[in-house]
């Protein structure tokens, strides 16, 4: 059974979709996972460190904090930023508070397509890939670095109808309802028609405002000739006020 190729596209957008939410999660655990270890590390170097280990080592041993003047706050602040970026991100992906993100995140709302959630999780994969990190971590965050070029090439390719096309609740409307698309509800094609530019949807018609706007914009407009054409009848009123001939042919019956 052959199926039509919105539900071949519905499928795949999904299945990118949930490909997406497993490795933000899987990077939300790597995050945690790595907070622990620096906080731990910071500690075991702390007590154990002499003041020419302090000299001599650019990172702290067995961490990703690096060994500078306020290192470990700033290790500890990335590390909570990119977990907060990853929650908003999940929900974005979920579709709830969707009214929030139209109002306040309108990036990541139902107006934009799937390219700057692709931007975001590049930027997020791309932060985790510059640090020296466990193996988890790594594949994690390549994981996610992978998702969010494809999520941009889609997006390209989709543009802002790509979390309409993934949509649950469009796909059940659409499968339920036998009207043509341009007249269902939560079709654009009759908005669009009455939403336009009201500069654009005046009409001047063929009166004196219609040749004042049509001269503005260098157009002219002649009167047409008042003809008719070859094969016409002459109206009534001019055959009679038309002058008889001088001269009638007249025919003999033989």
């Amino acid at each position: 059974m052959m199926l039509p190729p919105r539900a071949y596209v519905f499928i795949g957008l999904n299945a990118v979709r949930i490909l997406s939410i497993i490795a933000m999660l899987l990077v939300f655990a790597s995050s945690i996972f790595v907070l622990v270890n620096d906080v731990e590390a910071v500690n075991n170097f702390m007590k154990n460190a002499s003041d020419q280990d302090f000299a001599d080592c650019d990172y702290i041993e067995n961490s990703t904090v690096p060994n500078q003047p306020a290192g470990v706050f700033w290790a500890v602040v990335n590390r909570l930023f990119i977990i907060f970026q990853i929650i908003v991100l999940i929900l974005s992906e979920v579709g709830w508070p969707l009214a929030f993100f139209d109002r306040y995140f309108p990036v990541l709302g139902s107006g934009f397509g799937l390219g700057p959630l692709g931007v975001f999780q590049c930027l997020i994969g791309a932060t985790i890939l510059s640090h020296h990190v466990d193996d988890f971590t790594l594949v994690a965050a390549f994981f996610l670095f992978a998702l969010g070029c494809l999520n941009i090439v889609l997006g390209l390719v989709f543009r802002e109808s790509a979390k309409a096309r993934r949509s649950f609740t469009s796909w059940r409307t659409d499968v339920n309802d036998a009207r043509p698309r341009f007249a269902r509800p939560q079709s654009g094609f009759v908005a669009g028609i009455f939403n336009r530019d009201p500069e654009k949807q005046a009409s001047y018609g063929f009166g004196n405002a219609g040749e004042k706007k049509a001269g503005l914009k260098g157009f002219l407009i002649s009167r047409p000739l008042e003809t008719l054409p070859r094969f016409a009848t002459q109206p009534r009123a001019d055959r009679d006020s038309a002058p008889e001939p001088r001269f009638k042919s007249s025919t003999t019956a033989i």
